[in-house]
């Protein structure tokens, strides 16, 4: 099955430095039929103001997924961890046992673009840690790059959780094919930038689709995800994660 999240029904934050949309219940917005899909609870768009940014603010048991479209974001945290974050470059912070940390728009002049992604741990009581790494343009381009694993491996960024994150970037007349993996894992594609269509529907930013067989014969009929580039540049984030309702190992 497969099933759309439109950009123009989600939650929305506005205050003087920062507009973010929610794709799922955050904060003030809440909406019992979209608190997350698997283990996937959190995905924010935000866009921050020059000069402006989140203060000093703790987080627990979560895995925490930055990835930069536009701009730069200057990260601290407790673990002594100070860096700036750019287009292109992936963070993962294991908020565990505990940890705290500020996020701020270093630029006077220019706003900052990012999604935030929020991502259940597969156990509690993690031990905090931090990872930030760049995946250029051309290892994307055209091509799905894997960002984030489990195991870490092709260099992606190692979380604690049964999930695979892909980023990849199309331009106009790219075309570029997904498997979703079944019967027993599902998908969220979210569309970041841009505009694609993906098996003739047509998404732009901040659309996603949710891709899950609801029993495992129906999976052999789950077809393979066919997206094909509608504008220059356009960014895509593919989430391979355990079907809905499933336990932990």
């Amino acid at each position: 099955m497969i099933s759309l999240r439109q950009r123009n029904e989600r939650g929305q934050t506005q205050i003087d430095w920062l507009k973010s949309y929610h794709t799922f219940s955050f904060g003030d917005y809440f909406d019992p039929r979209h608190m997350g899909f698997s283990d996937l609870r959190v995905i924010n768009d935000d866009y921050v103001a020059p000069g402006q940014g989140f203060a000093t603010h703790g987080h627990q048991n979560m895995e925490i997924v930055t990835y930069v479209l536009e701009g730069t974001l200057a990260h601290k945290d407790s673990l002594g961890n100070g860096s700036l974050i750019l287009p292109g470059e992936v963070q993962r912070m294991s908020a565990g046992t505990g940890i705290r940390h500020s996020e701020f728009n270093p630029s006077e002049t220019d706003p900052v673009h990012l999604l935030q992604i929020w991502i259940l741990p597969e156990r509690q009581g993690i031990t905090p840690s931090y990872e930030q790494k760049s995946f250029p343009l051309a290892e994307r381009q055209g091509r799905w790059r894997l960002v984030v694993s489990p195991d870490g491996r092709d260099g992606s960024l190692t979380i604690h959780q049964s999930v695979e994150i892909s980023v990849a970037t199309i331009s106009t007349g790219e075309t570029l094919t997904y498997q979703p993996q079944q019967p027993d894992r599902a998908c969220w594609l979210h569309v970041a930038t841009g505009v694609v269509q993906v098996n003739g529907r047509l998404l732009e930013a901040g659309d996603a689709l949710a891709i899950a067989a609801e029993t495992p014969e129906a999976s052999e009929s789950v077809e393979p995800l066919q997206l094909e580039g509608m504008s220059r540049d356009a960014e895509v984030l593919l989430f391979d994660l355990r079907k809905p309702g499933a336990s932990q190992q």
